[in-house]
């Protein structure tokens, strides 16, 4: 800047006061060649940066001009044009040469009209020294100002762009947004989210950056027309791409096609069309955001959910196929037999029955199982519910030879409850403590209320359960027993959880078993 105002102003101040100064000292034996080589002096240093041929004229001019004035007056145009050609060049040797041609071109030209003698060749050397000094000092400063611009640039490069891609930080991206609104351009600003890459949180930390980084190539080679590219706030990226024909279909089709390598919710808004300021347009995109990755969310819950549904529709189906095929072989074999005895199926009646039997029980336990009906639900003494339970198990107990223990709550319990089936859960639990138990044991039965809780206990001291086991004790169709269905359970927790609670197993092996029921207790005064 200050080397355009001295070419443009200060060197036609000089020239034309040496002009005057020689005139009115009548030191210039020609006035018009003198005149002439100063025009073309002052023409050649202002218009040098539209003419760059003129550059190579200002040695032959200002030689002539000084040669005309007799004024030694025109070294400060010497040490101008020795500045502006030093600037084009950073190397000292270039810069030793520039500044030795002109000084022995002054030097000379300065001979020519004053006497040859020690003084004035002193002169001539002391001029050739100032030249070197102002060289150096040149260079210093130009050095220690091309640092300082460096400085500069690096610092607002770091400010504005991120340092794992080269992309705009944030701060850079509103700069950069900003200027595109007060220029008016017409553009399309993109806000994409990836949403897979939560997934690779768990990797370390080098797999995520080679991640970002291979993502903001792939964007710049898919949109190589972009005015501003930014990543921000970890794994999103804004990208503004000049307005065009059809542009919303084809932003559509990339980020649906999946060559980004992620899963992409983004949103599009349109310049000015859609907002007139960066406030409002960036605005408008990020709500836009969040309802886009929201619906993906949302859709995405919902497929996995269905997933889940149809996954557990397969295990149902296929334990129930194969609980129904056993039954189904065994009739089948009979059939087989009789028919080689004449179809006589009187020895074999009763199997098959039972087998008939057998799979008509397991269709209802899945049915139940499927869609339990839970019909009367009403405020519930569970002491009550209780003591009927115990009540039909007594005869069972009693027949193999266990013992019953209950500890009852001092204070009545009250749960919102179908009694039948309450009954029907603890009927289940009881009986398989009884069958869990080989030898002659006890089964306990507790109720009791903790913290706005009905608890009730049923242990046993059997076999107990095995780690694997406990994990899929409660799977549909898992059982150990030799007749079982693998129903009773995981019907007994589906009851317990329509009623608003939850039913959890303790074992150890060689010691036995605890099943534990929670359900809400209802405050309640009986009429």
């Amino acid at each position: 800047m200050i080397i355009k105002l001295i070419k443009n102003y200060i060197v036609p101040v000089i020239v034309i006061f040496v002009i005057f100064s020689s005139l009115i000292l009548d030191k210039t034996p020609m006035v018009t060649p003198f005149v002439i080589s100063g025009v073309l002096l002052v023409f050649s240093i202002v218009f040098d940066s539209r003419f760059p041929v003129l550059r190579y004229t200002q040695f032959v001019f200002l030689g002539l001009f000084h040669y005309f004035a007799h004024l030694n007056w025109a070294q400060l145009l010497y040490f101008i044009l020795i500045v502006i050609a030093l600037q084009k060049s950073s190397r000292i040797l270039t810069s030793v040469v520039i500044t030795t041609l002109y000084t022995l071109e002054y030097t000379l030209l300065r001979l020519s009209y004053q006497p040859i003698n020690a003084y004035n060749l002193l002169v001539s050397v002391y001029d050739w020294m100032t030249g070197l000094l102002v060289i150096a000092l040149f260079h210093y400063f130009l050095l220690a100002e091309n640092e300082k611009k460096l400085l500069r640039d690096r610092t607002r490069y770091l400010s504005t762009h991120d340092a794992l891609t080269g992309l705009l930080n944030y701060e850079g991206y509103l700069i950069n947004i900003q200027e595109l609104v007060d220029r008016r351009d017409r553009f399309i600003l993109i806000t994409m989210d990836f949403q897979d890459f939560k997934s690779y949180n768990d990797q370390d930390f080098q797999s995520e950056n080679e991640i970002l980084v291979n993502m903001s190539i792939r964007l710049k080679e898919r949109f190589p027309d972009a005015c501003v590219m930014s990543r921000y706030a970890g794994d999103r990226f804004a990208i503004a791409i000049p307005q065009r024909d059809n542009d919303l279909t084809a932003i559509d089709s990339l980020m649906s096609s999946g060559s980004l390598g992620f899963q992409v919710a983004y949103s599009v808004c349109r310049f000015p069309q859609e907002g007139e300021t960066v406030y409002s347009l960036i605005t408008l995109a990020e709500d836009r955001l969040f309802q886009n990755k929201r619906n993906m969310w949302l859709l995405r819950e919902e497929l996995r959910f269905q997933e889940e549904k149809l996954k557990v529709v397969g295990e149902l189906a296929a334990g129930m196929a194969h609980e129904i095929r056993n039954p189904l072989t065994t009739i089948k074999g009979f059939m087989q037999i009789s028919k080689s005895n004449d179809y006589d199926m009187r020895p074999w009646y009763e199997l098959i029955m039972s087998e008939i039997s057998r799979m008509s029980e397991l269709t209802a336990e899945f049915l139940q199982f499927a869609k339990p009906h839970i019909s009367d639900m009403t405020p519930r003494l569970m002491q009550r519910c209780i003591d009927r339970v115990l009540f039909l198990t007594e005869s069972d107990a009693a027949l193999r030879g266990h013992g019953m223990e209950y500890e009852i709550a001092e204070e009545d319990i009250y749960v919102m409850a179908d009694r039948d089936k309450m009954v029907q859960v603890l009927l289940n639990l009881i009986r398989n403590a009884f069958e869990a138990m080989k030898e002659p044991g006890t089964v306990s039965v507790r109720l009791k209320r903790d913290a706005g809780m009905c608890r009730i206990e049923v242990e046993d001291t059997g076999c107990g359960i095995s780690e694997s086991g406990l994990q899929k004790i409660f799977n549909p169709f898992y059982t150990t027993k030799e007749n079982g269905t693998g129903l009773g359970l995981s019907i007994c927790k589906k009851i317990i959880q329509d009623h608003g609670g939850s039913l959890d197993v303790e074992s150890v092996v060689g010691q036995g078993s605890l099943f534990r029921i929670k359900l809400p207790v209802v405050e309640y005064e009986p009429v």
